[in-house]
């Protein structure tokens, strides 16, 4: 499965940092439809992101019903973004 959207990378401060994209509620909803045959468990889905020209290794994290996709540190590094930024992403999951 390949999908393809945008959205501003956000910040959460819980007991770890981390950097996200929400995964707007029509593409959410096509991964809940393939998530029990991926997950790992936690409802964690195993993906790969690209943005712009550099892909990396991910899972998706369930949130609020949908889901939200670590922009790892790496990544930011090599394409030059951070908080606010708005992104164009390509998720792919081996559905």
């Amino acid at each position: 499965m390949r999908l393809r959207f945008e959205g501003v990378i956000w910040y959460w401060r819980g007991p770890a940092p981390f950097h996200f994209v929400t995964v707007p509620p029509v593409e959410s909803e096509m991964i809940h439809d393939v998530a029990s045959v991926v997950t790992y468990g936690w409802g964690m889905i195993p993906a790969s992101v690209t943005i712009g020209d550099t892909t990396v290794t991910t899972a998706l994290w369930p949130k609020d019903g949908g889901y939200i996709v670590p922009i790892k540190k790496a990544l930011q590094d090599r394409e030059g973004l951070g908080v606010d930024d708005e992104v164009h992403l390509i998720l792919d999951i081996d559905a």
